[in-house]
């Protein structure tokens, strides 16, 4: 990587890290599982991967409608929510197992702000807040590619040890 690449990529990742609250590591720092869930093993934070992809935008999922997935439980808002979902969980399930993508471009499993998302090429994206998807957002295909190559060797590993 030419100097000046890297000198960038260390002034991201510096502000990246100066700008997430601790409370904003994966729920379970102790947990190596690949996919982000809260304690009942809700992931998304209860909101519906389906509605990402709408003109509407993200929606908090019922807990009437749910559906599981890698490990993971799903709320939707609606039964036909739910249905789409399971057609095609690839399509929606979030990259990363729903970790921040900039964390994980920064080789980190970081938990999200499910108001902090992008679809991209037809795949969400999530980001640990606001201000790290502004970065993020600077160069999502770069992001995206390294957040691709860093996320076989992050999947299974615990996030406080990264």
């Amino acid at each position: 990587m030419p100097r000046r690449g890297l000198l960038a990529a260390l002034a991201i990742a510096a502000s990246v890290v100066v700008t997430i609250p601790s409370t904003a590591l994966a729920y379970d720092e102790t947990s190596a599982s690949a996919i982000n869930v809260d304690t009942r093993g809700v992931a998304l934070k209860g909101y519906d991967p389906v509605t990402y992809f709408g003109s509407g935008g993200p929606q908090q999922g019922k807990e009437q409608f749910t559906a599981q997935h890698d490990g993971a439980t799903y709320h939707f808002i609606s039964a036909a929510s739910r249905d789409a979902f399971l057609a095609n969980p690839g399509k929606y399930a979030p990259a990363f197992g729903g970790f921040c993508a900039m964390g994980v471009a920064l080789e980190k499993k970081l938990d999200v702000d499910p108001q902090a998302w992008k679809v991209v090429d037809g795949k969400l994206y999530l980001n640990v807040n606001k201000d790290v998807q502004k970065r993020w957002l600077d160069n999502v295909p770069g992001n995206i590619s390294q957040a691709n190559s860093n996320w076989p060797k992050l999947k299974d590993k615990v996030p406080k040890t990264l």
